[in-house]
């Protein structure tokens, strides 16, 4: 639904709180008008964003690389499924770092028993 979102600050001179009622429909204040302030581009050189934009007041962090202040793990190490270009695909699950496939052979004894299951009639 979107295709980006628009980093903001709030300006810190004449913000109000939000206007809140206690005596119900009389005195209700559309949603549009509870602020009394404009949300402003972080960048100068781009335009305010609108009122069904998607804004963010600040980056996310990253969570490719280990951040033990944050408790981020990152992403180094896991395992990723190669052929999926999904979350646990390995071009998005490696942040474009790249990575190392690596194929293993298992062999495991098992409790397995053989049930003879059929006749052959002639």
């Amino acid at each position: 639904r979107y295709d980006g979102a628009t980093r903001v600050i709030v300006p810190n001179t004449g913000i109000e709180a939000p206007i809140q009622r206690n005596d119900a429909a009389t005195q209700r204040v559309a949603r549009r008008d509870r602020y009394s302030f404009e949300l402003k581009p972080h960048n100068p050189t781009h335009k305010s964003p609108g009122k069904k934009d998607l804004v963010y007041l600040e980056p996310s962090p990253g969570f490719c690389e280990k951040n033990t202040r944050l408790s981020i793990l990152g992403t180094h190490g896991r395992t990723c499924n190669e052929a999926s270009d999904r979350v646990d695909g390995c071009d998005l699950m490696c942040c474009g770092r790249g990575f190392r496939t690596q194929t293993m052979f298992v062999v495991e004894r098992c409790n397995c028993t053989f049930h003879w299951c059929c006749a052959v009639f002639s």
